[in-house]
Order: C-alpha cells, then structure tokens, then sequence
C-alpha cells in the first residue's frame, strides 16, 4: 500500500462492514454442513487474460475473519495475467475458508476489472505524455478498494474526495456568478481557513480559459466535452501557466486523439462506474 488513502485503519473498517452485510448473525449454509474441526486448502483460479488486482487485500480479509488462515501469494498485484494462473493457495479452517470466499471474490473480480481497463487505456496513450486520472464516480463506501485498483492499473488517483482538493465545476460557477466570482471566492476562503490546497476549474470554451487565466492562481484548467481542435487551441492558450486536463464522454474510441491534443491528464469516469469484472474462481484441492 502506497497510496495516502490507503491504512489499515480504514480498510479494516470497509471489511468489518462487509462481513456485517453479508454474513450478520453467522453463515448458516457453512456452521450447519462443515465440521468446526475440518481443515483444507482451496486456490484462486484466474480464468481469464488481465491485470491482476485486489491480492494483498485478500489475505487483509483472510486474516482479519481468521487470523490463522494461511495465504501464500504467487502473483503481484497489478501483473498481467493469463487464464489457467494461480493466483494464491489459503490454507487453514475449511469453515473460514468458506465464509470469506464470496468478499474476497467480489472484491478481487471488481478490482481487476478496474486495473484491466485502466491498463488497456494507459496502452492506447503510451505514446504521449497524458496521464490517465480516475475520479469521484465510485461506488459509495467502496472508493477506497476501486482507487486502488487504478492506481494498480497504471492510472494516477485524482482527488479522494471533497476535502482534499477544489474544483470547481460549472455549477459551481453558475451559482457563484461566473469564473472571476468563483475564483476570487475560493482564494479568500483558502486564505481565511489556511488550507493549502490546489484549485482546478472546469471550462467549456475558449472564452472561459481567458478568463481563468485572467484571474489567476488556477492550478489546473478542466477542458470539459471540448472537440479536439479546441483542445488544441486551449492547450496552447494555457501553455504553462496550468495543468490541462481533459474530461466527458472519454472511451477506448476517442483516448487516443484525446491524448494527442497535448493535454497533461485525461480523467475516465468509465474506470470505475462502466466495467466487467475479472473472472475469477475459488477452488478447493
């Protein structure tokens, strides 16, 4: 784990919450057909090509339902992967084993799926210096595990969440009055709470560029559904002054041409609120 989000404090209080959901007053179907004193070992089976994702937080599952459950990994986090891989063998309790096969699965299968795609779109820009960014679209209490799993992929984590960073999009702007008003608004409350966080400002034209430009202390100019001869003209227009990002309606399509305009970061809501799992199974042996 690297990424600030990521302690054991949290994912602990993510997994805690898991196994309340799904297994509340006991596993049943486990407690009333497995003797307690039965042991085995089961291995997880990858059943087809991607990007592997979600391993170092299984054994986190395994260990925190059972501390004596043993895991030996045999992939990395993040490696590409091929059908007929293993990707880890868990020994111990057969009756643990059973009760946190489907948490492990579920999140294993969604993570890689996420790292998959986020691969997949890093191939189709490598040729360029665009970087590609998730964003806030998550699934609500699941963020921190789909985050990571791009961070796995390749891609770079934009903000966590409201708090650690400032955008302001074109609500925002509509409500406060318009470009200046909203800027000038945000410096002064930087300033007056001593917060020192970056500020980022969604455009949807050349005309709001100048005027972010005009104002000032903008570290990052969003270039929102612009086609890619505006693009290339706002990047030119900022030059150095911001990062540029580009946002809206991204896909494997249009990445490529995207990333071409020169921008630094494209940001892909589809990473985490448009993908297929990973299939992957848990077997005993």
């Amino acid at each position: 784990m690297k990424e600030s989000y990521l302690n054991q404090e949290k994912i602990n209080a993510l997994i805690k919450a898991a196994f309340l959901e799904d297994v509340g007053e006991g596993d049943h179907s486990t407690l009333a057909s497995i003797p307690k004193d039965k042991t085995g070992k089961a291995q997880l089976l990858i059943k087809e090509q991607g990007t592997i994702a979600g391993l170092e937080l299984a054994k986190m599952i395994y260990n925190f339902y059972d501390p004596q459950l043993r895991v030996n990994i045999f992939l990395k986090d993040g490696q590409l992967v091929q059908k007929g891989d293993i990707g880890y063998e868990v020994e111990g309790k057969a009756a643990s084993i059973l009760t946190t096969e489907r948490l492990v699965l579920n999140c294993m299968q969604r993570m890689s799926g996420i790292a998959t795609k986020t691969h997949y779109y890093n191939q189709l820009i490598s040729h360029t210096k665009a970087r590609i960014l998730d964003t806030r679209k998550t699934t609500p209490n699941f963020r921190i595990l789909e985050k990571w799993a791009v961070s796995l992929g390749g891609g770079q984590n934009h903000r966590f969440g409201l708090y650690d960073m400032i955008m302001l999009k074109d609500n925002h702007v509509d409500f406060a009055g318009g470009i200046r008003n909203a800027i000038e608004a945000t410096h002064a409350y930087l300033k007056e709470n001593n917060l020192n966080l970056q500020v980022e400002v969604e455009t949807r034209n050349l005309k709001e560029i100048k005027e972010v430009l005009d104002v000032g202390g903008v570290d990052y100019i969003l270039l929102d559904n612009m086609d890619h001869e505006m693009m290339k003209a706002a990047v030119d227009m900022i030059g150095e002054r911001a990062k540029t990002e580009a946002s809206g309606g991204i896909s494997s399509a249009t990445i490529k041409q995207v990333a071409e305009c020169g921008v630094d970061y494209i940001s892909v809501g589809a990473l985490t609120h448009h993908i297929e799992s990973m299939d992957i199974s848990l077997k005993a042996v």
